[in-house]
C-alpha cells in the first residue's frame, strides 16, 4: 500500500501543481455573506484552465466554517467541483456557529477517514 502523505496550505499557497499531483483534497472554507472565501475562490480562479483536465474523477470533500447555515458557501463550491468532475467522498461538514472541540474532532475524523480510504486504494 501507498503512504499517504498530507499536505495542509492556505488557499493562498496552492498551486496547480499541488492541485495536479493530490490524489484527494478537502476543501476548507468559512462562509463570508452566504459565499466561500475570496481566497478559496482564487484557488479555483487561477487553476482551472491548467488542472481541468488532470484532476477529474479525484476525491474531495468539503468543510465549511458558518456564520450562517453554510448553503450558500457549500453551494457554490459544488458547482465548481462538478465542473472540475471530483468524485465527493463525504458529505459535507458544515459547522455552525463557535469551533468547538466536538467540531475539531469531526474534522479529524473526516481527515482520518479520507487518510485511510487512500491507504486502501478506496480513494
Amino acid at each position: 500500500m501507498d503512504e499517504v502523505e498530507i499536505s495542509r496550505l492556505p488557499a493562498s499557497d496552492v498551486t496547480a501543481e499541488h492541485l495536479k499531483e493530490c490524489r484527494a483534497m478537502v476543501i476548507c472554507s468559512p462562509e463570508y455573506f452566504g459565499y466561500m472565501a475570496g481566497a478559496v475562490k482564487d484557488v479555483f480562479d487561477r487553476t482551472y484552465e491548467q488542472v481541468r483536465d488532470h484532476v477529474q474523477g479525484r476525491s474531495y470533500a468539503v468543510v465549511i466554517s458558518a456564520g450562517n447555515d453554510g448553503t450558500g458557501a457549500l453551494t457554490s463550491i459544488e458547482r465548481i467541483v462538478t465542473g472540475w468532475r471530483l468524485r465527493r467522498v463525504q458529505e459535507p461538514l458544515i459547522c455552525r456557529g463557535p469551533v468547538t472541540e466536538a467540531v475539531l474532532d469531526a474534522c479529524r475524523t473526516l481527515g482520518q477517514t479520507l487518510a485511510a480510504g487512500m491507504e486502501l486504494g478506496i480513494y
